[in-house]
């Protein structure tokens, strides 16, 4: 197991979108989603064979035995996990924050097309700095999301303290496999095969790239799961899914 790494020399936190910019990450991850919102959803199903889908339901399960009342969905893009977790756990309340614009305004209309205005609401706001009291949630979640912080552990650490005592956290994240087989795979069509298609549908083939390099760089599985401890979560664990291609983190305050 490496050794835990400090906010400021985790490499993760320096990958960025667009190399050329001069940019803060947090600005450039906000213009490539607002660059690639209207094909995003449909990106996802093709580049995952629409196999995210049943990965989003087994971590929404995870939070079932809990009953979250109120929960805090971070990085909420256009909805998706939102709306899957209204119609799974039925929570009073869910409240997603995103720092794309394009891609919560594609969201709101999919709420709309749900009937779940009344029970989802999605805002503008930085996951690093929440702008919400201490102990507001029941759970906390999080779909592909936290790898576009830039300052991971401060991410963490904001959530941690919005969650109310013994509040649930999930995150669902892009991991490396580790089978001798399937890896080369793996490695090749993230790095030559996704952004090729998302060139032939986004004319933003940097946006996947960054996929590539931000999943390469991200500290998953027992890296993680001490950066949630370092924080302040407890129990946390992990269950990787699909041959190890996303993982299933779980911790509590």
């Amino acid at each position: 197991m490496l050794p835990l790494q400090t906010m400021s020399q985790l490499p993760h936190d320096h990958i960025t979108p667009y190399k050329e910019s001069e940019k803060p990450k947090k600005e450039q991850v906000a213009e490539m989603f607002d660059r690639i919102a209207g094909r995003y959803d449909f990106m996802n199903r093709l580049l995952t064979g629409g196999i995210d889908i049943g990965w989003r339901k087994k971590a929404i399960r995870t939070l079932k035995k809990y009953s979250p009342k109120q929960i805090l969905d971070i990085a909420t893009g256009t909805g998706d996990l939102a709306i899957m977790a209204q119609k799974i756990l039925g929570p009073e309340k869910i409240t997603g924050i995103d720092i794309s614009g394009e891609m919560l305004e594609i969201g709101k209309k999919k709420l709309q097309k749900a009937g779940f205005e009344a029970k989802i609401v999605l805002q503008k706001g930085d996951c690093e700095d929440l702008q919400f009291t201490e102990n507001s949630f029941d759970a906390a979640m999080a779909a592909f999301g936290v790898r576009n912080f830039e300052d991971l552990e401060k991410g963490l650490a904001e959530i941690h303290r919005v969650l109310k005592s013994n509040g649930q956290l999930m995150i669902l994240e892009f991991s490396q496999p580790k089978s001798g087989m399937f890896s080369p795979l793996y490695k090749f069509y993230m790095k030559i095969v996704a952004p090729q298609f998302a060139k032939m549908f986004t004319q933003d083939s940097e946006a996947y790239q960054y996929l590539n390099e931000s999943a390469k760089a991200f500290p998953e599985r027992d890296n993680l799961v001490n950066i949630l401890k370092k924080v302040g979560f407890k129990n946390a664990n992990y269950k990787a899914l699909s041959f190890g291609i996303c993982c299933i983190y779980r911790a509590e305050k």
